[in-house]
């Protein structure tokens, strides 16, 4: 018995210093738990191990697990001897990095593929001290391409019974499978059963990558006219997670009328007669609808738009809009009243009118209008009054002529309307000349002669000299309650032209003192213009002989010659000779070679 339980006793001891021993040789192997890489581009799995047999103790395997959950070899370590197994989907494509010695192997995938998403397996063998392992999952990601998003092109109306489409999103060519999430606004839309329905679709293409497309239906309201929609795209990327997003679209939404609006849209402000009038008429509502506008004098128009040419006040009055639901049929009608102001032709009382000079003038000047009026005269472009009334005591012939009354509507810009009244001043001639009545000219001159003479009923003028000869006119116009009358007259000598007007009420007469000049100043004039010749050339002659003109040697010349007084001479030459004639101051020729 008791040598029984002291083999027993070795058994135990000998089994516990197995299991310390291999403690304190096992292997261990380190990795990640996921490696993550876009597709295309290179992976790479680092395996790190720890073992105390060196080398060439060690054996390293790489492996993949198969979608059937068996394990695929696809390279071999051992002794510094190392290849890729052939014939699977990976050897061309891989290498390991690293021999072992330093207790880290780097597993290298270039051109990662979508089938290459797998779990490898790093499994590291002692020949003393066992086998150990670890695992890495690849993980490939692919960014999808931009979304797209389209509406519906026609519009949608309220009245519709169930729900009606808005749009569709979709975004093709992403890996992992990447989500849509729709919008209105700022909120996003999460399916509603009887309001709203969003239906998503998904399709694998060829390559193995994702295209999702997801499509929106709701029951529109009205404030859905003013809505943006749009959608969220969420995908994977290596490390996290990235969005896109669609442009907005909004939708036409048909809702029918509950009220209608008329106004004037142009001119603003007050109408006058000449105008072109321009009505709308506009619903609360977007349904399609028909409308019509009729008013007076069988204006019309089947729009929502009625313009009116050259209105008259015959087209003041009610204007009436219908709009005829298209979907429902109903009709709702508004109105709206126009005043076509007018202003009719100024009437002046008197239109013509005779006033004795020094009397006084009353006129009155009013025009029918639909407005308050204003008026104003004016003579010659000037103001004389701002009243229907026109009132002017101690009247002057200054005061005849036309007058212009303008009438104009206080608060219309440009409807205005004018007339003349004509204002002639009763009276004897006043004549007024516009030049001088002493004239002064040679004999034979002709000079013409002008009198304006003012009064009422117009003057007879005539002209007449102090001889008692009659000159005839030679025109005469009249203007505003003047005679403008002219004549001609050749000075003969001294005498005297009357200027003779008159009428009913008296006459009146001016008198031109003609004179004609003298023939002995002019000679005398002659006279002394050429003794100042003679005396110019007499110093021309003197400053000659000193050598001061012309740099000559004329003054040696000369000394040849004879000396005194009678030596002073002036040179005449005419154009038609050579020859020249010299006299002295004392007037005796000499020859020419005497020069």
């Amino acid at each position: 018995m008791a040598a029984r339980d002291t083999g027993s006793l070795l058994v135990v001891g000998l089994l516990l210093f197995i299991h310390t021993w291999g403690a304190w040789g096992a292997v261990e192997v380190n990795m990640e738990d996921r490696v993550e890489v876009e597709l295309g581009d290179t992976a790479q799995i680092t395996c790190m191990f720890t073992t105390e047999d060196g080398i060439g103790g060690t054996i390293i395997q790489w492996y993949y697990v198969k979608y059937t959950g068996e394990k695929q070899r696809i390279y071999y370590l051992e002794s510094g001897m190392s290849y890729a197994e052939k014939g699977t989907p990976l050897s061309d494509r891989i290498s390991v990095n690293g021999t072992g010695a330093t207790g880290v192997v780097v597993l290298t995938i270039e051109d990662v593929q979508l089938k290459d998403e797998l779990e490898f397996i790093c499994i590291v063998k002692s020949l003393t001290v066992g086998t150990a392992e670890g695992r890495t999952k690849l993980r490939v990601f692919h960014t999808p391409e931009m979304p797209r998003i389209e509406g519906v092109q026609k519009g949608i109306s309220v009245r519709e019974d169930g729900l009606s489409k808005i749009g569709t999103c979709e975004v093709n060519n992403g890996y992992p499978q990447p989500s849509i999430t729709w919008y209105k606004g700022n909120m996003p839309i999460r399916s509603v059963r009887g309001v709203i329905n969003v239906v998503p679709s998904i399709t694998t293409e060829s390559t193995g990558l994702y295209s999702v497309k997801s499509e929106l239906s709701m029951k529109v309201v009205k404030e859905d006219e003013d809505e943006l929609f749009y959608c969220e795209i969420k995908y994977s990327i290596p490390g996290g997670t990235n969005m896109m997003e669609t442009p907005t679209i909004n939708v036409t939404v048909f809702y029918p009328h509950t009220a209608l609006e008329m106004w004037i849209e142009s001119p603003k402000g007050h109408i006058k007669e000449g105008d072109t009038v321009t009505i709308q008429c506009s619903g609360d509502g977007s349904s399609p609808s028909t409308f019509t506008i009729s008013g007076p004098k069988n204006s019309s128009s089947d729009s929502d738009v009625l313009v009116v040419e050259n209105v008259t006040r015959l087209n003041t009055g009610d204007y009436v809009c219908i709009a005829l639901d298209m979907e429902s049929f109903n009709d709702i009608i508004v109105n709206t009243s126009v005043v076509v102001n007018f202003l009719e032709d100024v009437v002046i009382k008197p239109a013509e009118i005779i006033v004795p000079k020094g009397g006084e003038l009353q006129a009155t000047c009013n025009a029918l209008s639909s407005l308050p009026t204003k008026a104003a005269w004016l003579k010659n472009g000037q103001e004389v009054s701002k009243n229907h009334t026109l009132d002017v005591k101690d009247v002057t012939f200054d005061m005849a002529g036309t007058y212009e009354c303008v009438v104009t509507a206080q608060e219309v810009e440009g409807l205005e309307s004018s007339g003349a009244m004509r204002v002639h001043v009763e009276g004897g001639p006043k004549i007024q000349t516009l030049n001088s009545t002493e004239v002064e000219e040679s004999m034979d001159t002709m000079v013409p002669l002008s009198c304006h003479v003012r009064g009422y009923p117009h003057p007879n003028v005539s002209w007449s000299t102090s001889e008692g000869k009659i000159v005839p006119t030679t025109s005469e116009k009249e203007t505003n309650d003047v005679v403008i009358s002219s004549a001609i007259v050749k000075v003969t000598g001294d005498f005297i032209v009357y200027c003779n007007a008159t009428n009913t009420f008296g006459d009146d007469s001016v008198a031109f003192n003609i004179k004609a000049k003298s023939r002995g100043v002019i000679i005398a004039v002659i006279i002394v213009c050429i003794l100042l010749l003679a005396i110019l050339g007499s110093v021309l002659y003197f400053l000659y002989k000193k050598g001061k003109i012309c740099g000559r040697s004329g003054k040696q010349d000369l000394n040849k010659g004879k000396s005194g007084k009678d030596n002073i001479v002036v040179e005449m030459k005419s154009d038609n000779t050579e020859e020249a004639v010299l006299l002295g101051v004392n007037g005796e020729k000499q020859a020419p070679n005497d020069q």
